[in-house]
């Protein structure tokens, strides 16, 4: 009888296992998706639209007209996340997983088609942004839903890794769009502006009909799953955020800061900074940010394993630092011009400084609260900081390099950040021994 049952707790484990990995599994595809739609428009609006959507203005112009339209959606972010975090306390996070990623899909895949200004005149950049603030509103619900899937599903234990998985959609999601952008951006310019830049968005189409298959076979997560069983489920759970963590929340809107200021300033300013103010062929912009995206996602499995081992805020604060070290050092390398060290420079600020922080996003914001309004509580201060934070960076970065003339000014901009982050870290409470199931 022991041996049965002995015998039956192991099938189970695997069973538990098996589940966990799937789901993690469904959250990095899905994930992947997303973000490649996301990173997508952010190569575009970096080199293509400012010519093929903003051409009536000046380059300089036309480049921070591209720019704001790609940091307008962090504006939709948050009401997303509240609108599609409220769904998804109620009734769960498998159904708004699937829908956020169908609109995603199909927005990416409309930009291609969309006419250029030359051809409708001004309808072109306004359909260009509604597409644009459409995508903010899904992806502001799709990251806290992939967040709780592989966490909540995640072995006792093994939060940071399994949430790291969610995480490295992130990159995975910049590495395909780089390449698919890297390969277009081969064609001769007349090539790539007319039709080449079209062809990633259009292969969107592809990849959404993968994501969601994979994400209709997993089912909701067990923390939920006894929520809904015991008919606790939250009938106002955003109003429950407000009345019982706003000082939580307002630490959580900030602790990312760092993060979203070195990540947008890598995947998206510089690869201004690489063309337009070095002069430098596309490929190389391309080419860097590919390589520097495989080594984020290889290293991100890493951080959220260590976050396992010794804590979330040790290993945040550690990247947090790093970022805040690095500010100077990563400009002084891309001023050199020289690829090799582009690519070097790139690499070390996404493989160290954003690795050991983004890999920890999913299961630090998680792991803040309680199951009952876990989906809004996290997906509305991690929405929130996108405003603050990523949306205006490479704004922020491309006013301060043109009024200074000098690149030093966003390398402190990057050290304000850091501190800001670190403060954060010292507030918020230790979760990677915490239950999951409260």
């Amino acid at each position: 009888m022991n041996a049965n049952l002995n015998i039956a707790s192991s099938n189970g484990a695997k069973s538990t296992h098996g589940v966990s990995t799937r789901a993690a599994f469904s959250s990095f595809i899905g994930t992947t998706v997303e973000w490649y739609d996301y990173f997508l428009y952010g190569t575009a609006a970096a080199l293509v639209f400012p010519k093929v959507f903003f051409n009536d203005l000046s380059p300089e112009l036309a480049t921070l007209a591209s720019m704001a339209s790609f940091a307008v959606a962090f504006i939709l972010r948050p009401l997303g996340g509240m609108v599609i975090g409220h769904f998804g306390d109620q009734m769960g996070r498998k159904k708004m997983l699937v829908f956020t990623l169908l609109v995603m899909g199909l927005c990416t895949a409309a930009i291609g088609f969309l006419p250029t200004q030359d051809a409708i005149g001004h309808w072109s950049p306004a359909l260009l942004i509604l597409l644009r603030v459409i995508q903010g509103f899904a992806l502001g619900g799709e990251w806290g839903g992939a967040a709780l899937m592989s966490v909540e599903h995640a072995p006792e234990g093994r939060r940071g890794l399994f949430g790291s998985t969610m995480q490295m959609g992130v990159p995975a999601g910049l590495l395909v769009s780089t390449g698919a952008f890297a390969l277009v951006s081969a064609l001769p310019d007349e090539q790539f502006f007319s039709w080449g830049w079209r062809i990633p968005f259009i292969f969107s189409l592809a990849l959404l009909l993968v994501g969601m298959y994979i994400r209709l076979q997993v089912s909701e997560p067990p923390a939920f799953e006894k929520v809904k069983s015991t008919g606790n489920v939250s009938r106002a759970p955003l109003l429950e955020v407000w009345k019982n963590e706003k000082k939580k929340t307002l630490i959580m809107v900030f602790f990312q800061t760092v993060a979203n200021v070195g990540y947008f300033l890598i995947t998206v300013y510089a690869l201004t900074y690489i063309t337009g103010t070095l002069h430098l062929p596309r490929s190389v912009a391309s080419t860097g940010l590919l390589v520097a995206a495989a080594v984020d996602l290889f290293m991100q499995p890493f951080f959220g394993w260590l976050s396992d081992k010794v804590g979330r805020r040790v290993v945040y604060g550690f990247g947090a630092i790093f970022f805040g070290v690095y500010a100077f050092p990563l400009f002084w390398l891309l001023d050199t011009a020289n690829p090799v060290l582009i690519t070097l420079a790139l690499s070390l600020g996404l493989g160290i400084g954003h690795a050991a922080t983004g890999s920890l996003h999913g299961v630090i914001y998680a792991e803040q609260y309680p199951t009952r309004y876990r989906f809004s509580g996290s997906s509305t201060a991690y929405q929130l900081s996108g405003i603050i934070s990523s949306a205006p960076t490479p704004l922020i970065a491309a006013w301060l390099v043109a009024r200074s003339g000098s690149s030093a000014s966003v390398s402190w901009y990057v050290v304000v950040a850091a501190v800001i982050s670190l403060i954060c870290v010292l507030l918020v409470k230790e979760t990677y021994r915490a239950r999951i199931d409260q």
